[in-house]
């Protein structure tokens, strides 16, 4: 494998190894196994997933790949669409106010310094709810799919909740076959305000953010009324708030935001060590 660069972004501890595939210096055939390797920690450059910018059709800026740390390829990812937009923008890729091509759907997007607000594809509707006990926890997880499958849980203890016990034996479970979920515990603060902790999978762990997880406890909570502001601002692990804006009933919105800000946080070269066993 030929040395390439890389460029490490956070998205409130979400963090992503981002690589401009658009002269493929990865091949397609490899895009998963480069992934696994480079989010090892210790051996790699460490993190929750890679993103590969690519060209797209005519119509949109450019494309995106999302592939998880275990090297599953994931369909949409909230933080890694706002991460990826800031470099584009950042490297002359394309301008402020950008559209992206995404396995689920072309989002637009606007990056302000270092904020990026991403404007979703695809949201679907609640899909119901499933009843689930594992080691005596039993919880209700309603369903519903922001560009990836998230089932979430309104909790009253967030801070002393094994998430990722739980959350590993909620996202297999045969309620949410054949491809599992994604699992997000939510604590209601007030009428606009939400904490999330999210149990990933492809990460199969819990992930300092989420933000298809933040956009799933945030359109849920307002179509249960739990919450009446039509702009949530959502608590994450990692310390950051995210704000989910939406348009129309929150049961079915016309139009749904992700916002908050980014950090890019070092960049560096790829050397063939890196894929050594």
């Amino acid at each position: 494998m030929e040395k390439f660069k890389f460029y490490k972004y956070s998205g409130h501890g979400n963090d992503f190894v981002i690589i401009d595939n658009w002269n493929n210096v990865v091949a397609e055939g490899d895009l998963a196994k480069v992934t696994k390797l480079i989010c090892r920690p210790k051996y790699g450059v460490g993190a929750d997933g890679t993103v590969f910018i690519t060209a797209g059709p005519d119509e949109v800026d450019f494309a995106v790949r999302f592939f998880n740390s275990d090297g599953s390829e994931a369909d949409m990812c909230g933080n890694a669409s706002r991460c990826s937009a800031h470099l584009a923008h950042l490297v002359s890729i394309a301008p402020a106010s950008m559209s992206i091509k995404t396995k689920a759907g072309v989002l637009e997007a606007t990056v302000t310094d270092a904020t990026v607000s991403v404007m979703l594809p695809r949201i679907g509707k609640p899909e119901g709810a499933a009843r689930v006990e594992t080691d005596g926890y039993s919880q209700t997880y309603y369903r519903i799919n922001t560009g990836v499958s998230h089932a979430v849980a309104w909790v009253d203890d967030l801070d002393d909740l094994n998430v990722v016990k739980y959350g590993r034996a909620v996202r297999r479970h045969a309620s949410f076959n054949p491809e599992g979920t994604n699992v997000d515990f939510v604590k209601v603060l007030s009428e606009n305000t939400l904490a999330v902790r999210t149990y990933e999978r492809g990460v199969e762990d819990e992930t300092l953010a989420c933000g298809t997880g933040v956009t799933a406890a945030a359109l849920l909570a307002a179509s249960q009324k739990l919450v009446t502001a039509t702009s949530i601002t959502v608590k994450t692990r990692g310390g950051e708030d995210l704000t989910v804006r939406y348009e129309g009933p929150a049961e079915a919105p016309t139009k749904v935001f992700l916002e908050g800000p980014v950090r890019f946080t070092f960049s560096g070269q790829v050397e063939p060590d890196i894929f050594r066993k």
